[in-house]
């Protein structure tokens, strides 16, 4: 079998206005982006609530996987996404002292699946998801925020309340509002904060220019790779950003930030003296730091049910089931889930209860054992790579060891990476074949629902739909 073919990207579905839906999307994140860019290729309407008073992203870097790289491709954003990206050629497991442990060939597995690993700065991938919503129809609409949602009595659409009196109503109200999400309070009726996961995330910015000028730090620059330092209780990530220009470091400790504070300014000194005893490449990496912000990680786990038993306003991304990002997977699912969604409410052939009814257990059948699979997974990376130094350490890294030399035979016959496999696997460095690459990277979502909505057919002996 040869390696999968590129993506390609999808047209937009002309509607008649009898099965063109209105929707309004909740959260003008990637997540609430990317579901509007799904929604209108799919040909409904989409208008979007920002409680912010403008539209933008915060935060540094982001890695993006190839089962998101292809979704991306798919919604006609390759073009103007590889201005931006920085394709990482490897990444490398590093013990706490600065020994290579094991690789991963990003460019190999990038080929064979057909779509590649990228690395952007945040606001760089929003700007892009912002534009293509806009270039579809999509309407914005900031300092919008939502405080209830109200059924209508023939359960045919909802209505969004917002805290300045203003109401909007719709045939589908997606909650797309992130982690500290209010519309997931509103579907469940009560508070339902995240949880603390233990861990903070220090987030920092350096400018490659001063790295460049180090003897010891400018091969991180010239040759970009994604590094992920291990040892006790602890990790650090980097990689580089926007051509060459940043480098982004994230710095994973155990968290000690007030219980209410998602965000706080962190202390430079404080975060240079918890990896003093680490790879001396660390330090002077910290030491280039002029300022920096601490995360709080939580999760979320996800629910039972995601949708209101209407079938007029559903959950997505880490509203419904956000994820340590120990596998780099936290926007990807969010990006997964718009697309799912999308091509669900593209088989609608009318406005009703019911089709809305099947659209969204169909959604739902696709995501939700997927994205706990993701959490779950994201908790065991938080023990693998925070391991004390010791037996356990030793049994890691041997693992680690030997899955990289079963990666490299694998590449003699690279087709077998593009087998999807249902089962997650031992190694340590989770992408890999025999971590959950088998079954994360090779993830098609077209596919997917393709095979959900055969399986609920059958099932249910639903109507046919398109």
């Amino acid at each position: 079998m040869p390696p999968r073919p590129p993506a390609r990207a999808s047209e937009k579905i002309k509607r008649d206005p009898s099965s063109q839906l209105d929707v309004i999307i909740v959260g003008a994140g990637l997540g609430g982006l990317g579901a509007a860019i799904a929604i209108l290729l799919a040909g409904h309407n989409v208008t979007v609530l920002e409680s912010a008073s403008e539209i933008g992203e915060i935060g540094a870097g982001i890695q993006v996987l190839p089962n998101s790289s292809r979704i991306l491709i798919s919604w006609g954003l390759e073009d103007k996404l590889t201005k931006h990206a920085t394709m990482p050629r490897y990444a490398n497991m590093i013990g706490w002292k600065g020994n290579h442990l094991s690789r991963m060939d990003l460019h190999a597995y990038g080929k064979a699946l057909g779509t590649p690993f990228w690395d952007f700065h945040r606001a760089n991938l929003h700007r892009c998801l912002l534009d293509r919503a806009v270039e579809l129809g999509a309407k914005l609409h900031v300092k919008s925020r939502v405080q209830t949602i109200e059924y209508a009595q023939d359960g045919l659409t909802a209505t969004a309340v917002l805290n300045d009196g203003r109401m909007m109503s719709a045939d589908l109200i997606v909650g797309a509002d992130g982690i500290s999400s209010t519309l997931r309070e509103i579907l469940l009726g009560k508070p339902d904060p995240p949880l603390p996961t233990g861990d903070l995330a220090y987030r920092l910015l350096i400018n490659a220019k001063d790295m460049l000028n180090d003897p010891e730090l400018r091969h991180f620059i010239q040759d970009p790779q994604v590094n992920y330092w291990i040892g006790p209780d602890a990790h650090a990530v980097n990689y580089v950003l926007r051509g060459g220009e940043l480098f982004n470091m994230v710095l994973l400790v155990p968290d000690d930030m007030p219980a209410a504070a998602m965000t706080v300014d962190g202390n430079v000194e404080e975060m240079q003296a918890l990896y003093k005893d680490w790879d001396p490449k660390i330090g002077k990496i910290l030491r280039l730091c002029q300022s920096v912000q601490k995360w709080k990680l939580c999760i979320r786990p996800t629910l039972e049910q995601w949708s209101h038993e209407s079938g007029t306003f559903t959950l997505l991304g880490d509203a419904v089931h956000a994820t340590l990002p120990y596998l780099a997977s936290g926007c990807g699912m969010a990006l997964e889930d718009g697309a799912a969604l999308g091509l669900c409410l593209a088989r609608l052939t009318d406005k009703s209860r019911e089709q809305k009814l099947d659209a969204l257990k169909v959604y739902e059948d696709c995501r939700k054992e997927r994205t706990e699979r993701v959490v779950n997974r994201g908790n065991y990376q938080q023990y693998l790579y925070h391991i004390h130094d010791g037996e356990v350490q030793r049994e890691r890294d041997a693992k680690l060891k030997k899955f990289g030399e079963i990666d490299e035979q694998l590449f003699k016959n690279p087709d077998i990476i593009t087998q999807p496999r249902s089962e997650s696997g031992d190694d340590p460095l989770p992408w890999r074949y025999y971590g959950v690459g088998d079954w994360l990277l090779n993830y098609d979502v077209e596919k997917d629902v393709d095979r959900k909505w055969e399986q609920f057919r059958r099932q249910n002996r639903a109507r046919p739909l398109l």
